[in-house]
């Protein structure tokens, strides 16, 4: 499975897209900044957004189209499934229920 996501600081005026093929280890390298880089200048930890696919090719199209947009509409995206944006790791005991959104019409 391959994973777009979105993180962002806990004051949520930053946001970050990525792309992974383990979601549960990258929200960790996310919260430990265990990369250099814009996710730990920016302290980006809060993931609130994931899509899963299992096509890498169409989990790459999807990341790009998602940064080429302007932040409205990525904020429209992240407020259709979880409106309080809350850490999607972090929200249930088993946060695997919180992935394999379906992917609204924008």
């Amino acid at each position: 499975m391959y994973y777009v996501y979105m993180v962002t600081n806990w004051n949520n005026t930053v946001l970050y897209t990525g792309i992974t093929n383990d979601i549960f280890r990258r929200a960790w390298e996310h919260e430990t900044k265990q990369h250099k880089g814009f996710t730990e200048k920016y302290n980006l930890a809060k993931m609130v957004y994931v899509e899963e696919y299992q096509n890498v090719l169409e989990a790459i199209e999807r990341e790009k189209q998602i940064k080429r947009w302007r932040r409205s509409k990525k904020d429209a995206l992240i407020n259709h499934t979880n409106p309080y944006w809350n850490n999607l790791m972090h929200a249930q005991q088993d946060p695997s229920t919180s992935l394999g959104m379906t992917v609204p019409k924008l």
